[in-house]
């Protein structure tokens, strides 16, 4: 006769993403796109942020401070980017957080890209934030069946796929998950995730606006 015993469920090293929208995006989304192709003439070179250069091909990046500019669609898009990601910060953290704390998020950093035919950017991840964002302006002919100008996030456990078998089905292990751009959607993930633009082929230009977030809980 088998011994009863007593196995407890630990779920380590998950990773969470999460998916909204952005409610004033048929509202403001033209004034934006308009706006954004304003800065763009603007600049001095394709990536003016100077960050990862080689990384980037066929995309115009702004410098990292988008939502800093005093244009009326953009502050508002700043505002909800902040509450959205204060509510994420607090559904997650709340456990670990004092009581009845008080979430402040900061967008240390923000930027657009304008990706044309051909552009693409390497697979890489955000320093000095907790949570980053990429809310998708205009998805131009992306698409998640030939994986055009998807956006794919990395397994972040490394060697999880190394092995397979029966045993390892709840892993998922397939090493990456894909994202396709629909416009007015916003993903927000964890700053450590490695992420990439996958190449992008089509005659509209496929926009985003990108931002990194720093979060505080006062008590």
């Amino acid at each position: 006769m088998q011994d009863d015993f007593y196995i407890e469920d630990m779920a380590l090293w998950g990773s969470q993403l999460f998916i909204s929208h952005y409610p004033a995006h048929d509202n403001h989304a033209q004034a934006l796109i308009a706006a954004l192709y304003q800065l763009k003439e603007q600049q001095v070179n394709d990536v003016d942020s100077d960050v990862a250069v080689f990384a980037k091909h066929a995309l115009f990046e702004s410098e990292l401070n988008l939502l800093t500019q005093p244009l009326a669609p953009l502050l508002a898009l700043k505002a909800h980017v902040e509450d959205l990601v204060g509510t994420v910060a607090h559904a997650v953290n709340e456990p670990f957080w004092p009581e009845g704390a008080q979430v402040q998020v900061d967008i240390v950093e923000s930027w657009y890209h304008i990706t044309q035919n051909g552009g693409y950017h390497d697979t890489h991840s955000h320093p000095n934030c907790s949570w980053c964002g990429i809310y998708y302006l205009q998805e131009g002919e992306s698409s998640i069946e030939g994986r055009n100008g998807v956006n794919r996030f990395y397994d972040p456990r490394h060697g999880a796929d190394q092995y397979q078998d029966a045993g390892t089905a709840y892993l998922s292990a397939d090493g990456f998950m894909d994202f396709s751009p629909f416009a007015g959607q916003i993903i927000i993930f964890p700053s450590y995730l490695k992420h990439a633009a996958m190449p992008y082929f089509g005659d509209t230009d496929r926009i985003v606006i990108a931002f990194n977030c720093q979060v505080k809980a006062t008590s």
